[in-house]
């Protein structure tokens, strides 16, 4: 019978196919200086969104300010986009003109 089990020491052999998992793709969240948001809003924002310390958030914040763009966070894109939204809609909450941007890393 040709779909039974071949019990009786059958030579087939079953092997294992390979499943390669990539790695999603890994996106920054990029923070743009303007002359309107205040220095203690991104702060907070990268404490409060990107769960930063607060020294690293204020080295940020200076980076941002020294240079116009800094590395919020760097995240698989969903999460990437949804904290960018999240900074964008409280800076606009509290009228601040904050850009904030998703980029492939």
């Amino acid at each position: 019978m040709p779909n039974e089990p071949d019990i009786n020491g059958g030579t087939d052999v079953l092997t294992e196919t390979e499943t390669k998992l990539e790695k999603p793709k890994l996106f920054k969240v990029l923070l743009h200086n303007d002359d309107f948001t205040t220095m203690e809003f991104v702060v907070w924002v990268l404490e409060y969104v990107f769960m930063r310390e607060e020294p690293e958030a204020i080295a940020i914040m200076l980076k941002v300010h020294n240079e116009g763009v800094g590395i919020a966070g760097i995240y698989p894109y969903d999460i990437a986009y949804m904290k960018a939204q999240k900074a964008m809609n409280l800076a606009k909450a509290r009228e601040y003109p904050l850009l904030v941007t998703v980029e492939e890393e």
